[in-house]
């Protein structure tokens, strides 16, 4: 039953390799729901009861339902982010050894563990540039094919290996694309047969390498589930599919999925930028209000900041704290820290565990070890754009970061419960709030 309900979410993951696939499938589910589809070069109609969205970049994305009933609207986001950690293709790429070898020469994007990338099919994929006379158009390419490998070095050449070996990305961790007789422009030639264009028209190219392996359920019960890029596609595709079955008559309900969290968020097109802020006053704007009525809505909104954790390691319990610390498949998390790495605290969280109580979905604690540096997320970035309440939650996994992720097939059920509650829920009059 519920590795049923998360078939739907492991297929988006096959068929996302980068953040343009993701953001591009998206599209494809917004518009199947009635969605229409803005661009932020255009003026804007926005009516009450309309459905909406809105990329830039193509690897970030926004949608909105506004409510019928606003005239004293708020704003409700669910926020989660479209990057994953993964090896970027430099522009010039073929890398020639000895006239026998033909390697890709790329660099790190996010911080991987580099050895979960070696000794396994990869691909490349990602958006390129195409000009037709005057005209410049972006296309996405995904070589659907076993394609590229990260040769690991034997044990017998690297007697260290299993002692704590430290990869150098630019020596260990290059690809291997096929015999030496593949000289410069290899790469281009074969993105161009893929598009079936000439590669004279190729004038740009966003290309990474990715995971071939494909997403498997298992355990003695099936009660897990792998994949690549489950950090973060599993709560943008939950907070998606959350945003879809939510309503509520008095607000403005958003669901946004920025690009570059893993390299920190500040481009144009992340939670640092400008994305939401713009949207949300174009929005606002076009509803017929003035400065005063955003900054009243924005007072009264909620965001769910929306990032998986790190569950209990089975074999390193003690890398995680004494008795904040969570597992898989015991429901959603709640992600606190004192440095305000994340943004929950009393009546933020207080707000969720009403909301989840309500849906009847169960909640656990993180905090990192108070010893130990933990990573950061996207709410407290985006909230420096936008400031409203916001919780930071996310699902437990293992091997973040890993290029083959874990996690526990109910947690992803119970996010799509709890964020579908979110958006039916009525929050209002907080500190003295009520749902």
């Amino acid at each position: 039953m519920y590795a049923e309900t998360a078939e739907g979410m492991l297929d988006f993951i096959k068929h996302s390799p980068t953040a343009f696939h993701a953001v591009e499938n998206m599209k494809h589910i917004l518009r199947e729901n009635q969605f229409r589809e803005l661009s932020e070069k255009d003026r804007w109609q926005i009516e009450a009861g309309g459905k909406y969205f809105v990329s830039r970049n193509g690897s970030s994305i926004i949608a909105f339902a506004v409510g019928e009933d606003i005239e004293d609207y708020y704003f409700k986001i669910a926020a989660s982010h479209s990057d994953s950690p993964a090896f970027k293709v430099k522009e010039n790429a073929e890398i020639q050894v000895k006239g026998n070898y033909t390697l890709l020469n790329t660099e790190g994007y996010g911080g991987m563990v580099c050895a979960s990338w070696l000794d396994r099919p990869l691909s490349i994929a990602g958006r390129v540039v195409v000009k037709r006379e005057n005209f410049y158009d972006s296309r996405l390419v995904c070589v659907d094919r076993d394609l590229v490998l990260i040769p690991g070095l034997a044990i017998h050449m690297n007697r260290e290996v299993n002692e704590g070996y430290r990869y150098n990305k630019q020596v260990d961790m290059l690809p291997l694309l096929g015999n030496g007789m593949h000289e410069k422009g290899a790469l281009k030639r074969l993105i161009a047969e893929e598009l079936h264009i000439d590669e004279k028209m190729i004038y740009g190219m966003d290309l990474y390498l990715y995971n071939r392996t494909e997403p498997s359920v298992w355990g003695a019960g099936q009660e897990y589930f792998s994949a690549p890029r489950l950090d973060d596609l599993e709560c943008a595709y939950a907070s998606l599919q959350g945003f879809l079955k939510g309503q509520d008559r008095s607000a403005v309900n958003v669901f946004t999925c920025f690009d570059n969290e893993e390299v920190g968020s500040g481009t144009k097109q992340g939670a640092g930028s400008t994305f939401l802020s713009d949207t949300l006053c174009r929005v606002n704007r076009c509803l017929g209000r003035d400065v005063e009525d955003f900054c009243r809505a924005a007072a009264a909104g909620f965001m769910v900041s929306c990032d998986n954790a790190h569950a209990v390691h089975p074999n390193h319990p003690e890398k995680t704290d004494i008795n904040n610390c969570v597992y898989m498949n015991e429901g959603v998390v709640v992600k606190s820290h004192a440095g305000q790495k994340y943004t929950s605290d009393a009546v933020s969280i207080a707000v969720w565990k009403g909301i989840c109580e309500k849906a009847g979905v169960p909640l656990q604690y993180f905090a990192n070890r108070s010893d130990m540096a933990g990573g950061s997320t996207l709410g407290n970035i985006a909230m420096g754009q936008v400031s409203m309440d916001c919780v930071d939650v996310g699902l437990p996994q293992l091997a973040m970061h890993s290029a083959y992720e874990t996690a526990g097939v109910k947690d992803y059920g119970y996010m799509l419960r709890a964020i579908e509650s979110f958006y039916n829920t009525k929050i209002e009059n907080r500190v003295n709030f009520y749902i």
